[in-house]
C-alpha cells in the first residue's frame, strides 16, 4: 500500500532521545506513514539504534545521513524532503515524543493551499530522562496527573497535553500566537515546499524553519493554527550549537525574506 504521509524527523547524536521518539511513532493510531530520519552526521550509536528499531516498529524507516560538518540541519532536511515518497510531509524533531493521535490529526486538518502549525509541550530534564518505553507505550507520559506527580509545574500551557476534540479547536481559535512553520511540529504539501526550493542552506541554528514558513506565505500558502490539536512532548537538551553569529545571520536572512516578499531561495534543494 502506498504511504499517505511522510514524517521527517531530524536528529544528531542523541540516540537515547531518538529511541523514545521512535517508540512514540510506534503508538500512532494512524499507521499509513513512512518515517524519514534527517541525520546531520550522527556517529555509530545512532546507526546501531536505527537497525535495532527497524526490527521493532511497524513503519518503514529511511535513514538520510551526511558527514558531520557542524550544524547543517537545513541541508539534511532538504535531502530528506527529496527522499519522501508521498505528497504530504510532516516535520518534527528527534527530541519530540508524539501523542498517539499526532499523525492522525495532521491528516485530519490538512488542506489544499495551507500548511499546519503545531506546538509542543516542553519537559524539564528530570522528566525527559525519566520517561521509559512503558510510559510511552501505555500513554502515561501524556497523562497530566502523572506528569505533575513527577515534577511538572502547573501552567496554562499544560492544556496542550490533554486537549482534544472541540476543546482543542476552541483553544486553537483563541490562541494569540501567529501560526508559523515550526520545525518540531508542522506539515504541508511536498509540492508547495519544493516550489519554494525547501530550506535556505545558508541558515544554521535559529529560525530556518520560520523562514521556510515565511516564504510559503509569500508563495500564497496560508498557515493554519493547530497547536492544541497536535501534541508532542519536547525532551530537554543542551543547545551548544546556538551562537550569536548564526542567530544574527539568520535574522538578517529572515528580514530580507519578509521585506522583499521572497518565495524562492537559490540556496535550497536546487542550487542556482
Amino acid at each position: 500500500m502506498k504511504k499517505e504521509i511522510s514524517v521527517i524527523i531530524s536528529t544528531y547524536n542523541s540516540p537515547e532521545w531518538l529511541q523514545k521518539v521512535l517508540w512514540g511513532y510506534n503508538t500512532q493510531n494512524y499507521r499509513n506513514f513512512e518515517l524519514i530520519l534527517a541525520d546531520d552526521g550522527s556517529k555509530q550509536p545512532t546507526f546501531d539504534l536505527i537497525e535495532q528499531m527497524k526490527k521493532e516498529v511497524f513503519y518503514p524507516i529511511i535513514h538520510v545521513w551526511h558527514e558531520d560538518n557542524g550544524f547543517q540541519k537545513s541541508q539534511i532536511l532538504n535531502k530528506a524532503i527529496e527522499a519522501c515518497t508521498t505528497d504530504y510531509i510532516l516535520m518534527s524533531d528527534g527530541d519530540c515524543i508524539p501523542r498517539p493521535d499526532f499523525v492522525e490529526q495532521h491528516i485530519k486538518y490538512r488542506e489544499e493551499n495551507h500548511f499546519l502549525s503545531g506546538g509542543y509541550h516542553k519537559l524539564p530534564m528530570n522528566l525527559s530522562k525519566m520517561i521509559t518505553k512503558g510510559d510511552i507505550y501505555s500513554n502515561r507520559c501524556f497523562d497530566l496527573f502523572w506528569l505533575k506527580k513527577h515534577g511538572m509545574k502547573t501552567s496554562f500551557k499544560n492544556l496542550k497535553v490533554y486537549a482534544k476534540g472541540w476543546f482543542s479547536d476552541i483553544l486553537n481559535f483563541l490562541t494569540p500566537t501567529t501560526p508559523s512553520w515550526n520545525g518540531h511540529n508542522s506539515s504541508g504539501w511536498k509540492r508547495d515546499i519544493v516550489a519554494i526550493n525547501g530550506f535556505d542552506e545558508r541558515m544554521q541554528y535559529g529560525g530556518q524553519d520560520r523562514e521556510l514558513g515565511e516564504r510559503l506565505v509569500n508563495y500564497g500558502i496560508k498557515p493554519k493554527q493547530i497547536r492544541y490539536s497536535t501534541v508532542c512532548l519536547h525532551l530537554d537538551h543542551p543547545r551548544g550549537y546556538a551562537t550569536k553569529e548564526s542567530i544574527d545571520k539568520n535574522k538578517n536572512i529572515r528580514k530580507e525574506t519578509r521585506t522583499e516578499k521572497k518565495k524562492w531561495t537559490p540556496y535550497g534543494i536546487v542550487k542556482s
